[in-house]
């Protein structure tokens, strides 16, 4: 049963028509991740289904009694203290020996004081706040506007297995392609006011889009091209990504089979080491304290012609400062940093570094260079504006009008441009929407130079770089050959730290919810027989649908043998798919 049903919805600002008679609906239980450009109407969309923003026309209907939670990029909060504002008016022990609340507030405001005013918070921690109070309490359907913004790894590896466990319907707007492949189960693609429908979350995603472009060739080629490389990735990238469904990775196969693979790593090395020689950075004994705490403790450490070089750690660990060391923005207390002579360094900070307002996206970038050569090919400024996202007149939009998002997506597209050979990525996926995030992955791949990144972004830090350190509190920096995983297996086993917020008492242990029952042997073996009869099934599915294709393009002329062969291909579909999802049930089992 549909929780909320939009019914040929419109609506539209002034010229710019964001929905175009749109016809959908949330179902009872379903997750759904929402995609597209920035400014494409994504927001837009869940607000009409909130009954927050009213449609132009078509008709919007919710379940009598529907208890929605939304939370909003930009909220308004109360002046009042984090407890008030997060708990509302429950009493201390009804809250505390509720463990699904507990959970939120390790999860969100570990470590808080919940009488600190509202008022004293910074933007991120209001977020947090929201978010907390949002998932305290219950509803049937959860609307989520970017809620990883201002999260950590952590945070969000907690959010999502949160949301896997809660009944509710969920709707959530994000960029972050690992949080909507491990939460959401369908994918909707705002494109030009109408909402394109996909089941599976982001890599089932990219799969069907891949897909319908190859049958239908109505997308250019370059735009191909890129879904092709990152459905390569996704068969052949991290190992979060090989636990995919078995019958999804084998119906890639053929999309990507003569796909090479994402970067030319030792080709790029070669090209980076000419360009570079051998010393690029080099810290020696480095140490870095702030009043409270210390940062970098006599760290010696060596970045390469060539590294690409992930940086994780928790908020405050020192990520921002290693940069800012790296890139002589700041001395270390003790310890040398030395600089290859051949060094042509570019840092893209959390700060955007304010441009003329009066300058057009296209001048600024022709200020820098006119012309610029990524792996084999010749880019001009205004072709890689378009790449970044500015088509049309947009490349003559006053920078002064253009959204935070726009600018520093303009900012990054002016430090590539200058072609430099070091470079220092402080979180510079805030603000670009997936389709930029790929074209900036594409460019990244051809790109032969050292490479640091710092990101709360887990798919694109395992996609650009090839190795992940972390900073883990300590003053040191970890090699981690398991990447973000082992990262967060070692946080897990020093989460002693992990606290309710102060102020909060501890719940007796019979308060807890109760463990999952473990999988016994049998069960997994049992499963492991379902999955493989699930494979053989489905495989002679596939070859009698491709048999039917065959036999539908010799029948084009006889209208009864067409009917006959469609009515037995889609008992097949429907076969298939209640395959899938026996699948999908039984690997969990195997893999518990």
């Amino acid at each position: 049963m549909n929780l909320v049903n939009l019914q040929d919805v419109s609506l539209a600002y002034g010229p710019l028509v964001l929905l175009d008679k749109v016809s959908l609906g949330v179902e009872e239980g379903e997750r759904i991740g929402v995609v597209g450009r920035n400014g494409g109407g994504k927001s837009t969309l869940i607000s009409v289904l909130a009954g927050i923003t009213a449609p132009d026309s078509g008709r919007v209907v919710h379940n009598r009694g529907l208890r929605v939670g939304f939370l909003h990029q930009r909220d308004t909060f109360p002046d009042t203290t984090v407890g008030e504002f997060v708990l509302g008016d429950r009493a201390e022990h009804e809250w505390a020996g509720d463990a699904r609340i507990r959970d939120i507030l390790r999860g969100l405001l570990s470590g808080w004081e919940l009488d600190t005013p509202m008022s004293g918070l910074s933007g991120g921690e209001r977020r947090r706040s929201g978010l907390a109070r949002l998932l305290v309490d219950d509803h049937d359907l959860i609307i989520l506007d970017e809620p990883t913004n201002h999260l950590d790894i952590e945070g969000i590896a907690w959010l999502a297995e949160h949301l896997r466990g809660r009944p509710e319907s969920l709707v959530v707007v994000t960029h972050d392609r690992w949080f909507l492949d491990a939460v959401t189960v369908r994918t909707w693609e705002i494109v030009r006011g109408t909402v394109e429908r996909y089941e599976g979350g982001y890599a089932a995603y990219v799969l069907a889009k891949a897909e319908r472009e190859r049958q239908a060739a109505a997308a250019e080629e370059r735009r191909q091209n890129i879904m092709r490389k990152e459905l390569a990735w996704l068969r052949r990238g991290a190992p979060a990504r090989t636990s995919k469904p078995k019958f999804r990775i084998e119906a890639a196969n053929q999309l990507i089979a003569d796909e090479p693979p994402v970067r030319d790593t030792v080709e790029l090395v070669r090209f980076a080491s000419s360009r570079l020689g051998k010393t690029v950075i080099d810290l020696k004994n480095v140490s870095v304290s702030v009043p409270d705490r210390v940062l970098l403790d006599h760290l010696t450490w060596q970045l390469g012609p060539g590294d690409r070089v992930g940086l994780v750690g928790v908020n405050g660990a020192g990520k921002s400062t290693l940069l800012k060391i790296l890139a002589r923005e700041r001395e270390p207390d003790s310890g040398g940093v030395r600089t290859g002579r051949t060094v042509k360094l570019a840092h893209l900070s959390q700060n955007i570094v304010e441009l003329d307002p009066t300058l057009r996206p296209l001048q600024a970038v022709m200020e820098v260079r006119e012309h610029i050569t990524i792996g084999k090919r010749d880019y001009t400024a205004s072709q890689m504006l378009e790449r970044f996202g500015f088509r049309g007149e947009r490349q003559w939009t006053p920078i002064g009008d253009l959204s935070g998002g726009e600018r520093r997506r303009l900012q990054l597209l002016r430090l590539l441009m200058d072609e430099p050979n070091v470079l220092l990525l402080d979180e510079p996926t805030n603000d670009l929407d997936i389709e930029t995030l790929t074209e900036l992955e594409d460019l990244l791949d051809g790109w032969p130079g050292s490479l640091v990144l710092v990101s709360h972004d887990r798919y694109f830090l395992e996609r650009i770089t090839d190795r992940v350190m972390a900073l883990m509190g300590d003053g040191s920096l970890a090699f981690l050959p398991g990447g973000v995983d082992e990262y967060l297996e070692r946080r897990a086993r020093s989460a002693g730290g992990d606290t309710l917020p102060q102020g909060a008492s501890e719940a007796s242990a019979s308060d807890t919810a109760p463990e999952r029952p473990a999988v016994s042997a049998a069960e997994r073996r049992a499963a492991q027989k379902e999955l493989q009869r699930v494979e053989r099934r489905m495989d002679r599915i596939a070859k009698r649908e491709a048999e039917l294709h065959e036999l539908m393009a010799a029948a084009a002329d006889d209208y009864a043998r067409l009917a006959e062969l469609d009515a037995e291909a889609k008992t097949l579909a429907t076969e298939r798919g209640e395959l899938e999802e026996v699948w999908l049930e039984q690997a969990e089992v195997v893999d518990e």
